[in-house]
């Protein structure tokens, strides 16, 4: 899960007429529009269904629509039906985890550009090929490349204490060993205060930012995150040598956890890492005691230049309308701890498993739905952009895209990114969840990797899982296949694989939502926590 922050977002600013604020630092981030060519449908009153070099546009009032919708809702749920039973009580039972857990095992985690993602997209690929699986490829992008080496970081005076530590993404190293006195701020405006009193030049920064995650185990991060994505810049700009930030996550047993930050272009680069929980709430209460803090610190972190990767694909062909696209899609890449197992492997394997549940099955809806592994999220959606520049000129054929991203837990239902007439077609397709509970819808969602897609209209939908425990584990060590249940994941890819199958298989496209039209930015798209993240 990678976040990028909001233009408009005031809550942190180091407001000042001679300094960059937080919510400036990405200004500087390209800005792509894209002239949609393409025919949309209308909210509620009509359907776009392409056939061929044909577009046939059906015009119909809202009920006449969902009343088509019910129809075919109830056409498809004999096969929702086997879709279930196959995975709750026959061969596909556990399936999914046991992917998972070979293609982890096998690979670990796999930073963007690094050789351990490109092993894992080929990994990848010949299972893909190996389920029987439909135009089973790569796509070819280009990534950053950020390697961490060699790092640590102790506190040398009061006394000698070696923390736990990781450096955060695109940092830059220290050179060899920084040694400085430590000023810990709890917020931006505190870090401006102490700089006006001339405390902070020559100074490690060290950021306790609070927030209350028992009370908002989700949100928290939005409202966190800020410090890590642009607390080297804005620490910079008043003298700082270096920042280390207290952990954006919800719990920790001394456990570190990392993730891409973003250097502002008019301000000197000072490396920057994060700490754990414990210990940024140490140096807080010795500082309030009046004890004097210095702090030794080593990162050989570089960017390398950028290198050719891959987003993996592969389909199952629809029956009717193979030209129309239903996405379903996870990350392959993740950050270099742990195994990627929860950031994003269980997203991208119960995208698989989605076509896998119908190739074992045969079963052919009217569309086709194809998987895309997306290269480069953690690093700001960088491969699912390229996707979008490769295949826009079709965008009229895609009709919804789906992205899970924050954890495959315990499955409820989904999350609609859409216009109203949308949400009520998709609440529609969760009917086909009933008997087993799964068909709880709420509008809202999305993800990074399909922004680009919803941003110019196309109805776009993530996973509603009982993921409150995704922040535990998030970007550190921690992310192993031992924080799923086999179960948990199949209900997860119950409800993904349903709610694919019931879009793909409607006759109707998913109605349009042109107010979403509008000029897209990466650094626009920012987490919300509506239900459950985004």
């Amino acid at each position: 899960l990678f976040f990028s922050p909001n233009h408009n977002d005031s809550n942190n600013n180091a407001n000042s007429n001679s300094t960059t604020t937080p919510s400036q630092l990405n200004k500087t981030t390209t800005t792509t529009t894209l002239v949609v060519a393409a025919v949309l449908a209308t909210v509620a009153v009509s359907s776009v269904v392409a056939s061929g070099e044909s577009v046939r546009v059906v015009d119909a009032d809202t009920e006449a629509l969902m009343e088509r919708v019910r129809r075919d809702v109830r056409a498809s749920q004999a096969n929702a039906t086997r879709i279930i039973d196959l995975v709750l009580n026959g061969s596909a039972k556990g399936q999914v985890w046991e992917r998972l857990a070979e293609w982890t095992d096998t690979v670990g985690h796999r930073i963007s550009g690094s050789p351990s993602h490109a092993a894992g997209v080929d990994y990848l690929i010949g299972m893909l090929e190996k389920a029987g699986l439909e135009n089973v490829h790569k796509e070819t992008v280009t990534v950053p490349r950020w390697e961490r080496g060699t790092e640590w970081v102790e506190l040398v005076e009061p006394r000698n204490y070696r923390m736990n530590m990781l450096g955060l993404g695109t940092s830059v190293g220290t050179n060899g060993t920084l040694t400085a006195d430590v000023l810990v701020v709890s917020s931006f405006d505190e870090l401006k205060e102490q700089a006006a009193k001339g405390n902070t030049s020559g100074k490690i920064i060290v950021y306790n930012q609070y927030c209350n995650w028992t009370a908002k185990p989700v949100d928290c991060y939005g409202d966190s995150v800020v410090y890590r994505t642009q607390g080297a810049s804005v620490a910079a700009q008043f003298g700082a040598v270096a920042t280390l930030i207290r952990t954006v996550g919800a719990f920790s047993i001394a456990s570190p956890h990392t993730g891409v930050q973003m250097y502002s272009s008019n301000v000197k680069k000072i490396p920057t890492a994060c700490i754990t929980i414990e210990d940024a709430a140490m140096l807080q209460r010795m500082q309030e005691r009046g004890t004097k803090l210095k702090i030794s610190l080593y990162m050989e972190a570089k960017n390398l230049p950028e290198v050719e990767s891959h987003n993996v694909v592969a389909e199952w062909t629809g029956s009717e309308y193979p030209e129309q696209i239903v996405l379903v899609s996870g990350h392959v890449d993740s950050w270099d701890v742990g195994q990627g197992a929860m950031d994003d492997g269980g997203g991208a394997f119960i995208s698989w498993q989605a076509l896998s549940l119908l190739q074992q099955l045969g079963i052919r809806p009217k569309r086709t739905i194809r998987f895309v592994g997306w290269a480069c999220e953690e690093f700001g959606g960088i491969g699912s952009a390229q996707y979008f520049d490769q295949h826009k000129a079709n965008i009229a054929n895609f009709d919804f895209v789906m992205e899970s991203d924050m954890g495959t837990f315990r499955g409820e239902g989904m999350q609609a990114q859409c216009g109203d007439a949308c949400v009520a077609v998709v609440k529609e397709v969760s009917q086909l969840l009933a008997d087993v509970g799964l068909n709880k819808v709420i509008k809202g969602g999305g993800g990074e990797d399909i922004a680009p897609w919803e941003a110019h209209g196309v109805p776009g939908g993530s996973l509603l899982n009982a993921n409150d425990r995704y922040f535990w584990f998030h970007h550190s060590h921690g992310d192993m296949m031992t924080v799923y249940q086999p179960g948990d994941v199949d209900l997860a890819s119950v409800v993904w694989a349903v709610t694919a199958y019931g879009i793909a298989n409607l006759d109707d496209m998913v109605p349009r939502d042109p107010s979403r039209l509008h000029e897209y930015s990466a650094s626009t798209w920012r987490l919300k926590g509506r239900g459950r993240h985004v």
